[in-house]
């Protein structure tokens, strides 16, 4: 499976973008699917994951309210909605797959090329 994360670019602070993380292959309803971020100088967090049946979904507390995870599996793609951006959101966005098993954990198969999201105040 290849990862390919889309959908970022230059924004003003309260606008909304949607990043779009495509999947390669016919298994990708086999995986859970997460949305990492890395903003300049810091560690990587975790900022929304979904199930592989779009059923349950979990977000960083820092997110709640404004990012909304979603996932068309016959488009083998994985969205996130941001609302409302903030200039500390500004960070790589990146997405990875996770086994079914992998709920929860730091448990990844394939990881994406990210894309970066800037937001200017």
């Amino acid at each position: 499976v290849q990862l390919q994360a889309s959908g970022g670019g230059l924004v003003q602070a309260g606008s909304s973008l949607r990043l779009s993380c495509t999947a390669s292959g016919r298994t990708f309803s086999s995986y859970h699917m997460v949305w990492f971020r890395q903003a300049p100088g810091k560690e990587r967090e975790f900022v929304a994951g979904i199930s592989w049946d779009g059923g349950t979904t979990s977000y960083a507390d820092s997110v709640k309210g404004r990012f909304t995870i979603s996932r068309d599996n016959d488009k083998n793609t994985v969205y996130l909605q941001i609302y409302s951006l903030k200039p500390e959101d500004t960070a790589v966005y990146s997405c990875a797959a996770q086994p079914k098993g992998g709920w929860g954990t730091n448990e990844f198969d394939y990881w994406g090329q990210g894309t970066l999201v800037t937001v200017s105040s």
